[in-house]
C-alpha cells in the first residue's frame, strides 16, 4: 500500500534522560497545550522511549536507502523495531508490548503462533520440501478450495496482489484484444498500481493505459468506461485500503460491474484485502459476479502469495496447453511453504463460520469507534474485520473518496503517537485489521484509550 506524505518533523535531541521522558509525559497530560506543544511532547516520548529502534534504523541506513525496504513501514524520526510477534502482540527492540492492530495490512489475519499454521509450515520441508521445480498436490488442493470458496472456474497463484492484478490485467488484454484500463481514484492494486493522487503514480507500469474515474460516482464511472475507446478492463476495489477503508457503496459497485459489461470489458474486482470479509469474499455480500478477482494477504497463511482467478474462456488464456497462450512465469507461484499454510488456514481455521462471527467483531468494534467519536473530528471507516481511523479537518462522518479527504495530518500524527505508548500498533494512517483470537477485552481497552485521547485533546478535536 502505498505510503503516506507527512512533513518531516523537526530535528529531535535524542541523547536519553529520564527527567525528559517526565517532562514529555506532562506534556501528553497537559490540556492546555497547543497542538503544535502536545505534538511535539509525543515526538519527544517516542524518541527517548526507543534508543535501540534508532540505532537499529541507523545501522539499517547503511545499507538500504533510508533504512528501508519497504516504504509504508517508514516512520519520521525512525521506524520502532520489531523483535518478535506471539499471537495477537508485538515486542520491540526496545521491550514495549503492542497489541498487534497492524494485523500485516490484512495479511496477518492468524496472528503470529497459530498452531495449526506453524505445524504446516513445519511439515512442508520434512514431508514434502522445498523449491521442488515442479507440480505437486498441495497447488492443486488450494486451487480447489479457492475456486469452490470464492465460485471460480479456474485460478492462478502467484507472489502477490500486485502479480495478480498485473496478469489479470494483461488477461483481459489478450481477451478483448484492447489495452487500456479504467480504475478509480485513490486505487491501490500493488506496488505499479497505485492512484492515490487522482493519477497514475510516477512509478506505476503503462502510465498512458490508464483512465481514473473517481470512486463512488456513478455518472463518472458510467461516462469513463462506455464513453472511452479501447476499454480492456474495469479494475475496482470492493473497498479502497490505501484510503484508508473506503467503502464503495452497493449501488456504484452494481454500476461499475453493469458499465464493464455493456462496454465489452473484463470486470475485475480486487479482493486482495477484502475477500476475508465473508466466506464468499465482498463479491459476496455485494451480490458481484466479476469476470475475475485477485487476491493476496492471507490466503498465503502468512506467506507471500497472490492470486487471480474467474471465467474459464478468459482463464483460458494462460491455458499452456493452448497455442499461443500467454506466459505466466514465477518461481515461487507455487512454492510448498504458502501452499500448505494457506490451504490450511482456509479450510480449518478461517471457515466461513468463523469468517461470519469474525467479522461481527469488527462491525461492533467499529461501531463503538464511532459512538466514541460523535462530535469530533474521528471518523471511522470500513467493513466487519478491516478498518480506517480518520482525522478530518471538517468533521465529515461519511467519507465517500479520497477528494473528500481533508486530513488533520497534526492530528493524526499524534494519535499515532500516543496508540503507541498505549500499547496499539496500528499504520499511521491509520488502517486497522483485527488479528484472530484477539481478546475482546483489548479491543474494548482501545475504545477506551481512543475515548481518552479525544478528551485529553478536546480543545482541538471537537468540531
Amino acid at each position: 500500500m502505498g505510503a503516506d506524505v507527512l512533513t518531516p518533523p523537526p530535528e529531535v535531541d535524542t541523547s536519553l534522560d529520564l527527567d525528559r521522558l517526565k517532562l514529555a509525559d506532562q506534556g501528553r497530560e497537559d490540556n492546555d497545550c497547543t497542538p503544535e506543544e502536545a505534538l511535539a511532547a509525543a515526538r519527544l516520548h517516542y524518541v527517548v522511549s526507543n534508543s535501540t529502534s534508532r540505532e537499529l534504523h541507523e545501522e539499517a541506513a547503511k545499507s538500504l536507502p533510508g533504512g528501508n525496504t519497504r516504504s509504508l513501514l517508514h516512520n519520521a524520526p525512525f521506524p520502532v523495531a520489531i523483535k518478535r510477534g506471539t499471537g495477537y502482540s508485538l515486542v520491540s527492540e526496545d521491550g514495549h508490548t503492542y497489541t498487534d492492530l497492524v494485523g500485516e495490512l490484512t495479511a496477518g489475519l492468524f496472528g503470529h503462533s497459530n498452531p495449526l499454521i506453524h505445524s504446516a509450515l513445519k511439515a512442508a520441508p520434512d514431508d514434502v520440501g522445498l523449491s521442488l521445480g515442479a507440480t505437486t498436490r498441495l497447488e492443486s488442493q488450494h486451487a480447489r478450495l479457492m475456486c469452490d470458496r470464492f465460485g471460480l472456474d479456474r485460478v492462478r497463484s502467484t507472489n502477490s496482489g500486485t502479480e495478480a492484478n498485473l496478469h489479470a490485467i494483461q488477461a483481459a488484454r489478450r481477451f478483448t484484444g484492447k489495452r487500456k484500463v479504467v480504475v478509480f481514484a485513490g486505487g491501490y492494486h500493488g506496488t505499479v498500481f497505485c492512484f492515490a493522487s487522482g493519477a497514475p503514480a510516477s512509478n506505476n507500469v503503462d502510465l498512458e493505459d490508464w483512465v481514473v474515474a473517481e470512486f463512488n460516482s456513478v455518472s463518472d464511472a458510467r461516462a469513463k468506461i462506455e464513453g472511452t475507446d479501447g476499454v480492456a478492463a474495469v479494475l475496482v476495489e470492493g473497498m479502497q485500503g490505501a484510503g484508508p477503508c473506503i467503502v464503495g457503496t452497493d449501488d456504484f459497485l452494481q454500476a461499475v460491474q453493469a458499465s464493464a459489461r455493456k462496454a465489452g470489458a473484463v470486470f475485475i474486482l480486487d479482493e486482495v484485502m477484502t475477500s476475508r470479509l465473508a466466506p464468499g469474499g465482498l463479491q459476496s455480500l455485494v451480490g458481484l459476479k466479476p469476470d475475475l478477482t485477485s487476491f493476496g494477504k492471507y490466503l498465503g497463511g502468512g506467506i507471500t502469495f497472490g492470486a487471480f482467478g474467474g471465467r474459464l474462456d478468459i482463464m483460458a488464456v494462460y491455458d499452456p496447453r493452448v497455442a499461443n497462450s500467454l506466459a505466466h512465469s514465477g518461481t515461487f507461484n507455487n512454492n510448498t511453504l504458502g501452499m500448505s499454510a494457506g490451504y490450511i488456514g482456509l479450510s480449518q481455521i478461517y471457515t466461513p463460520e468463523v469468517a461470519v462471527a469474525f467479522n461481527k467483531v469488527g462491525d461492533d468494534l467499529r461501531s463503538k469507534l464511532q459512538e466514541a467519536a460523535v462530535g469530533t473530528k474521528m471518523t471511522v471507516t470500513g467493513r466487519g474485520s478491516v478498518l480506517g481511523i480518520h482525522f478530518l479537518k471538517d468533521g465529515r462522518k461519511e467519507l465517500l473518496s479520497v477528494k473528500q479527504r481533508q486530513d488533520d495530518v497534526q492530528l493524526k500524527e499524534l494519535f499515532w503517537f500516543e496508540m503507541l505508548v498505549d500499547g496499539f500498533w496500528i499504520t499511521r494512517r491509520g488502517s486497522i485489521a483485527l488479528v484472530m483470537d484477539t481478546p475482546q477485552s483489548e479491543l474494548d481497552r482501545f475504545v477506551s484509550c481512543v475515548g481518552r485521547f479525544l478528551k485529553r485533546h478536546e480543545k482541538f478535536v471537537k468540531i
